[in-house]
This record gives C-alpha cells, sequence and structure tokens, in this order.
C-alpha cells in the first residue's frame, strides 16, 4: 500500500476549510512547503508533520489508521477464555477488545450461576438472549429477559446477570467502556 499522506493532508486541511496559508501559519511552515508536501513532491519530518496534525486537530493514530492492517474477522479460535467470572463459560469475542471503545463477550450460565455484580460506572450494557432466560439485576429491580429479547442500559446503578432457571442460558452481552 503506497502512502499518499501529503494528499491525505490535502483532504483534510480542505475539509477544515483552511488556505494553504492558514496551515502554514498555523504550523509555522511555509506555504511553498506545504503546496510540495499536498503534492507529494517532498519528504516530511515527523516534527513538521505533527506540526501540520496538530493545526488540523488530528492525532498521527487517527491519522495512519488507515494505513494499518486490522483485523475484521475473528473465528471461535480468536476467542480467549477468561476464567473466575460467575460463568461457566465467559469469552472475549475480539482479541484486545478491552483497548477498544465496547468488549463483545460471550457469556454461557449454568443453572445457578451469576456474574460478578458491576458497580455503576460511566458507559453502556447490551445483552442479546441467545438461548434460555436471564435475570438482569438493575438496581434494585429484576428483568426476565427470554430467548430472542435484548437489554439495554445506561450502566450508572448496579448491575449484575444471573440464570435462576433450570436450563442453560447464552448470551451475546457487549460492555462499553470495557470493564474486564
Amino acid at each position: 500500500m503506497e502512502l499518499k499522506i501529503g494528499q491525505k493532508t490535502k483532504t483534510l486541511r480542505l475539509a477544515s476549510d483552511l488556505t494553504q496559508t492558514e496551515l502554514a501559519d498555523r504550523a509555522n511552515l511555509t506555504k511553498g512547503f506545504i503546496s510540495q508536501f499536498e503534492n507529494d513532491q517532498c519528504s516530511i519530518s515527523v516534527d513538521s508533520l505533527a506540526d501540520i496534525l496538530d493545526a488540523l486537530g488530528v492525532s498521527m493514530r487517527d491519522f495512519f489508521s488507515d494505513y494499518i492492517e486490522v483485523d475484521v474477522v475473528f473465528s471461535p479460535a480468536n476467542r480467549i477464555s477468561v476464567d473466575s467470572k460467575g460463568a461457566s463459560k465467559f469469552e472475549l469475542l475480539v482479541p484486545g477488545s478491552t483497548n477498544n471503545e465496547m468488549d463483545p463477550i460471550m457469556v454461557e450460565l449454568i443453572p445457578g450461576e451469576e456474574l460478578e455484580r458491576f458497580a455503576p460506572h460511566p458507559g453502556e450494557q447490551f445483552g442479546y438472549v441467545l438461548k434460555g432466560t436471564v435475570t438482569l439485576v438493575l438496581g434494585k429491580k429484576e428483568y426476565r429477559v427470554p430467548s430472542g429479547h435484548c437489554f439495554y442500559f445506561q450502566a450508572n446503578r448496579p448491575s449484575q446477570i444471573k440464570n435462576t432457571n433450570s436450563s442453560v442460558t447464552k448470551l451475546l452481552w457487549i460492555t462499553t467502556p470495557p470493564q474486564m
């Protein structure tokens, strides 16, 4: 993959409604340099690129994220099992997702099992019941959520997921931000 960082910078500058002169002034560079750089006619130091990106309000990470190959599809072999969460099966579906904004998890609870209680925190919780019925405890209220149903709530109250039934339950659970 060929890096066309000059062209990408030009696109960001135009999206910010800046002229080359305005960007040059904000980045303490010359208009001529900005012109050459945007046309990929010169190389650039990391410091100068950082100055340009700061002027555009873009981080280096975000700027280069299009160029970084990341996995998009994950097989069951990629899952990470986590013990001692109160479930017979607790799998992180996406490796490294605890460093992301959301964390998708597959949970299987045998009868009588319950996940650890979560304290209130900024964020959200979503669950889709794939099999059985789960009991969602949210604050002091309990909700029964059967197969094919889902739940969603702001995580500003204590919460817990339980299996109070006589059969196995399976749940796709998504937390944001990750709580592991």
